[in-house]
């Protein structure tokens, strides 16, 4: 799913139009990159909790060559599926 495609869901769901419900997507991305900037967490509860956390540096291996690298250590951003999502797949 686009994010356009995202938007004419929602302002048909919603029952508003599509330059509002894309301006509400907007501001909950902005919202939620803010909050991850500042290594908070968000938590939709229902749909799951996106969360920052530290990869370790560690070895790895060119695939072409078969050279030995060094990753270096990263803030990555992890998702965790809720309850009502992960049981909407059972």
């Amino acid at each position: 799913m686009t994010k356009a495609e995202l938007v004419a869901i929602i302002a048909a769901k919603a029952n508003m139009t599509k330059a509002g419900a894309e301006r509400a997507i907007n501001a909950l991305l902005e919202a939620a990159h803010d909050a991850l900037k500042k290594d908070d967490k968000v938590t939709l509860t229902g749909f799951g909790t996106f969360a920052v956390e530290q990869r370790k540096a560690r070895k790895g291996r060119n695939p072409r060559t078969g050279e030995e690298i060094d990753i270096p250590a990263a803030k990555i951003v992890k998702f965790r599926a809720g309850k009502d999502l992960k049981d909407s797949f059972k």
